[in-house]
C-alpha cells in the first residue's frame, strides 16, 4: 500500500501507531512495526534520557523494521531536559520523530540537522500550515474524536482532515476516530495518504497494559470518554470513569477551579499505576471515542492484516458500485 507517507516511513503500510504515554514501549512498537506499519516509542514514558536511549536498543533487539519516537513538547514549570532526549533519538538512530505540542518547533532544526524527518501532530490547519512552512516533513491532524488533546475548536475529521489535504502540499495522516478498514478507506478518499491510530492499538494483545484496561476499553461504547479539562482551556478526551467524573464534577461547581484542585486526580503517576495495577477506576486512562468501533483484541499482526485488506475492499468495492 504505496503512498508519500509509506515511502517516507520505509514500511509497508502507511499506517502510525500513536505515541501513547505509558504505553508506547518496546512491546508496544514492535509487535506495530513488525506487523508491517510503523511503531512509535513514546519518549516522555521514560523518565530520563538515558533509560530512552536504552529503550530504543531494547526496541531493536525486537524488530528489525523501522520505528519512530514521539516527543511531546508542551510550556511548563520545570521542563524535562528535551535536548538530552533529542540526543538520545540522534545518537539511537531513529530516523522518524512524531512531534506534538506548541514549543516542540523549538527542536525541529537540531532533529532536520540530524537528517531526521518529523512528522508534527496538530489540531487545527493554520497550525499544520505553520508546521509546514517550518519545515516539518508530514502533519499528522488529529479530529475532535481523538484520544488525548483535540483542541478548543471541536473540528471532526469529517471537515478537518479534507480541509488540511486541500490546504497542505506536505504528506497528511488522518488521526483521530479510526479503528478498522473503513476508516482507513473514508481518511484516504477525504485526502489522507496514511492513518494514525493510539486508542485501537492499544487494545491488542502486545499492549503493555493490565488485561482488565484493555477489557473496560472493549466494554466502552463511544458515549464512554470524557472531556476533561475543558473549563481551563487544556481540554483532553480520556476514558469515562471515577477519577475523571469527579474530575469534570469540580471543573463545573460554582465558582470554577483550579489545577491544584484537580492534580492530586489527574497525577500522570496516578493514571500509570491504574494501567499496571489494571483498575479502571484508579486514575486517568486516555481513550479516544473509537472505543466504540472495537469489539474485539487482536494481535498487531492480525489487526493491521484486517484493517488493509478491508480498506481495499472499501475502497474496491465503493469504486464499483458507483461504476455500475
Amino acid at each position: 500500500m504505496r503512498t508519500r507517507v509509506s515511502e517516507m516511513l520505509g514500511v509497508r503500510y502507511p499506517i502510525i501507531q500513536g505515541g501513547m504515554q505509558w504505553v508506547g514501549f518496546a512491546e508496544m512498537a514492535s509487535a506495530v512495526s513488525n506487523a508491517g506499519a510503523f511503531g512509535i516509542l513514546t519518549g516522555l514514558s521514560q523518565p530520563t534520557p538515558e533509560a530512552l536511549a536504552k529503550e530504543i536498543a531494547r526496541c531493536r533487539t525486537m524488530t528489525d523494521q523501522p520505528f519512530g519516537v514521539n516527543l511531546t513538547v508542551f510550556p511548563t514549570i520545570s521542563p524535562p531536559p528535551y535536548g538530552e532526549y533529542i540526543d538520545a533519538i540522534i545518537e539511537g538512530g531513529i530516523r522518524v520523530v512524531e512531534t506534538a505540542g506548541p514549543k516542540s518547533s523549538d527542536h525541529w532544526a537540531k532533529l532536520k540537522s540530524a537528517g531526521i524527518r518529523i512528522v508534527h501532530k496538530c489540531v487545527a490547519v493554520r497550525h499544520a500550515l505553520s508546521a509546514e512552512r517550518a519545515g516539518v516533513d508530514a502533519i499528522s491532524i488529529d479530529g475532535f474524536e481523538c484520544a488525548g488533546h483535540p483542541g478548543e475548536d471541536d473540528i471532526p475529521g469529517l471537515v478537518l482532515i479534507p480541509i488540511a489535504a486541500k490546504a497542505l502540499k506536505i504528506p497528511l495522516i488522518a488521526s483521530g476516530g479510526i479503528g478498522d478498514g473503513r476508516g482507513m478507506a473514508a481518511a484516504m478518499a477525504l485526502g489522507a495518504e496514511g492513518i494514525n491510530m493510539g486508542t485501537r492499538f492499544e487494545v491488542t494483545k502486545e499492549a503493555p497494559i493490565h488485561e482488565s484496561i484493555k477489557q473496560a476499553l472493549l466494554a466502552g461504547s463511544e458515549r464512554d470518554t470524557k472531556l476533561i479539562f475543558r473549563t481551563m482551556k487544556n481540554t483532553a478526551r480520556v476514558f469515562r470513569n471515577a477519577v475523571t467524573e469527579e474530575v469534570v464534577a469540580i471543573e463545573n461547581r460554582p465558582g470554577g477551579a483550579k489545577f491544584e484542585d484537580i492534580r492530586h486526580l489527574v497525577a500522570g503517576s496516578r493514571g500509570k499505576a491504574a494501567l499496571d495495577a489494571g483498575d479502571p477506576n484508579g486514575g486517568v486512562i486516555t481513550a479516544g471515542m473509537v472505543i466504540g468501533l472495537i469489539d474485539d483484541i487482536p494481535s498487531c499482526e492480525e489487526l493491521v492484516q484486517r484493517i488493509v485488506r478491508e480498506c481495499r475492499a472499501q475502497l474496491s468495492g465503493a469504486l464499483a458500485a458507483m461504476g455500475s
